[in-house]
């Protein structure tokens, strides 16, 4: 099949974004991604809003269409705690919300970020306005982590990424049984990230709650394909048996959903190529590297090193100037687009 035959699965709404920080009524830096429900007939948000000390938090937003008009509420609704719950320090990420139809209520597994690392938290409401946290229920680095909306086999299932930190062996989705919602075990591997030069080898993740339909259970996972330019993130779709989630009956080779439009390729750091002429404007960024860096947790007692990391504005990639000077027209998925990275030497501390 070729490009112009073939048919995309999901549109993309022609208001996107349909959701920035300028919308927020309260001073922040980023918006990223939500967890997403029906609640009262419409569509809720539960948005990780990121503040300017590069920590976030969770607050709801609401909207009769999902697109538009959106009310979104004036103090985050879910924020860091970290002196009830230690493991907050560095903020809440990835929510993802389930309707538990059993006891009547929302269940939000999102991430705190600790000390040791990302950790997956949960939290109960029925409302929205009042939540019942329950605190760390798996231990660090895990994260990417979502309820099925009921009992299977009389038992709480979630689905959830571990990994280690250098994701040696590949990060996967894992499946794990809970009878109180708390105390989480049987971890087990359900989905793997493929190897070699697949879309999403190595790290895989989930994206939402698993859905039910007529052929089992359906989520949406998210590939991480590393680059010389970075990471670039992915969906795919997967299935799993009804009565044993554990048993994966479908998954897609190829990704459903990608980067393409500006408000996903343009983040913090901006974006000034114009791929029609292959070239960049000079007007973002800095013109050289001189910052001073703090270290609150500094130990004088302790060895230690710091190094800084550089990334470059965008640039045209060889692909695009080849495409350029060729005339030829190339695939979507073909990468652009570059962002270098570079790594300062290291400063070591001796006691």
């Amino acid at each position: 099949m070729s490009n112009s035959e073939h048919r995309e699965l999901f549109s993309r709404s022609e208001n996107n974004p349909i959701i920035t920080y300028k919308d927020l009524p309260y001073r922040a830096n980023s918006v990223f991604n939500a967890g997403v429900t029906e609640f009262e007939n419409e569509t809720l948000l539960l948005l990780r809003v990121e503040d300017y000390r590069g920590q976030s938090h969770l607050t709801v937003a609401k909207s009769k269409d999902g697109i538009s008009d959106w009310r979104i509420e004036d103090k985050p609704s879910i924020a860091p705690d970290p002196s009830n719950f230690p493991e907050d320090k560095w903020g809440l990420e990835d929510p993802r919300i389930s309707y538990l139809e059993e006891i009547g209520k929302y269940a939000i597994a999102f991430v705190s970020y600790s000390e040791n690392g990302p950790l997956v938290s949960l939290a109960l409401t029925k409302d929205f306005k009042s939540f019942e946290r329950k605190g760390a229920v798996l231990p660090p680095n895990d994260k990417d982590a979502a309820l099925f909306p009921k009992k299977i086999n009389g038992e709480w299932v979630m689905l959830h990424r571990p990994y280690p930190g250098d994701v040696a062996d590949g990060a996967h989705v894992h499946i794990s049984y809970s009878s109180d919602l708390v105390n989480w075990d049987r971890r087990k591997i359900i989905l793997r990230a493929r190897e070699g030069g697949w879309w999403d080898a190595r790290k895989i993740g989930l994206n939402t709650q698993p859905l039910p339909t007529e052929h089992g259970w359906l989520i949406s996972y998210h590939g991480v394909r590393q680059t010389c330019a970075g990471c670039i993130y992915r969906l795919g779709l997967a299935l799993l048996d009804t009565e044993n989630p554990e048993i994966v009956t479908h998954r897609s080779e190829e990704w459903v959903f990608g980067p393409k439009e500006s408000y996903v390729l343009q983040g913090d750091v901006g974006n000034t190529v114009d791929l029609a002429t292959a070239t960049w404007a000079n007007t973002i960024g800095d013109p050289e590297l001189i910052t001073v860096c703090e270290y609150p947790e500094f130990d004088a007692e302790s060895r230690s090193f710091y190094y800084a990391r550089v990334i470059e504005i965008p640039t045209p990639r060889w692909t695009a100037y080849d495409t350029l000077k060729f005339g030829v027209e190339v695939p979507e998925e073909v990468e652009m687009i570059t962002q270098e990275r570079a790594y300062t030497s290291p400063s070591w501390y001796t006691p």
